[in-house]
């Protein structure tokens, strides 16, 4: 139903030369410089810039690419559709999330699903959070997850929950006891934090200067898998959201405890996609799924 000049044009984009983009397609250059060329024959103009072996695009390149990818997802859309309705659930996915949600909350969440849908597969792409709004709104990913992000018309809230930030110690440790403690009662401790570029330490810093307290960590790391080693391994303690360690907490590796300060705040988590277009049925269930897994998570704190 579409050329595959369009195939063609897209992933000389993505990947930024001719010779990539036939690597990636298992084809020769020649076929894909062939199709560019009529292309740019066809509408009359040049649609790539050529210097030093790179290629970029011009306006008239831009205004093209964006209807390319349009049409290109409401084409998968349309198969996946036809194929939900012959029965067989089949299709591709693409997520966007932060680093602490790929590694923490979406291998269950994408086992999960593979169980339940072995036709579809997914790709999750760990993303700064300015990148992750990017991605969604360019159409390269179909849904972004991630905290604290004000939304741009551009795209579109499918689900959001707040989680509250807690204690994370290792068993035996002295505040375990607790069911839930104090910001006050964790600074006589060690303290492991996310690093400044991360929306959770703004909170937290927040926190601290209301509380008039001043905190010097021990350790400050952008990785989640780093903070809770070192707090496993008897390091110090950390403050985080449930979300962050969830697997650590199903194995009894680590364990979470609530603050309870009133004035501190929570964070955000916002599953987003494009405002524009109709997300495909493989998204779409994927998107419920998220949404669904999320309330029992929220449910069970």
């Amino acid at each position: 139903m579409h050329s595959r000049v369009l195939r063609y044009f897209d992933e000389v984009v993505r990947r930024g030369s001719i010779r990539k983009a036939a690597e990636y397609l298992h084809v020769a250059p020649t076929a894909v410089n062939r199709q560019i060329l009529d292309l740019e024959a066809e509408l009359g103009a040049p649609l790539f810039e050529r210097i030093s072996n790179r290629l970029r695009l011009t306006p008239l390149g831009e205004m093209v690419l964006a209807h390319v990818r349009q049409t290109l997802r409401e084409h998968e859309a349309l198969r996946e559709r036809i194929e939900d309705f012959k029965g067989a659930r089949r299709g591709h996915i693409g997520i966007a999330a932060t680093t602490g949600l790929a590694a923490s909350l979406m291998p269950s969440l994408v086992h999960d699903f593979r169980q339940r849908y072995p036709g579809i597969t997914v790709r999750v792409i760990d993303m700064p959070v300015a990148e992750i709004a990017l991605a969604v709104e360019r159409g390269e990913m179909d849904l972004g997850l991630c905290y604290d992000l004000p939304l741009p018309k551009t795209l579109r809230v499918l689900a959001a929950s707040e989680w509250q930030i807690g204690a994370v110690v290792p068993p035996g440790h002295a505040l375990a006891k607790h069911s839930s403690v104090l910001l006050s009662e964790c600074v006589g401790y060690p303290l492991i934090l996310p690093a400044p570029p991360l929306s959770i330490r703004t909170l937290l810093d927040a926190a601290f200067a209301r509380n008039a307290i001043e905190v010097t960590p021990v350790a400050e790391s952008t990785s989640m898998a780093l903070i809770q080693r070192l707090v496993a391994m008897g390091s110090g303690i950390a403050l985080l959201n449930p979300l962050d360690v969830m697997e650590e907490c199903s194995r009894n590796a680590l364990l979470y405890l609530p603050l309870r300060d009133p004035e501190l705040q929570r964070q955000a988590l916002v599953l987003m996609a494009r405002s524009k277009g109709q997300l495909s049925a493989a998204a779409e269930l994927m998107a419920q799924s998220i949404e669904a897994a999320l309330a029992r998570m929220f449910a069970a704190i």
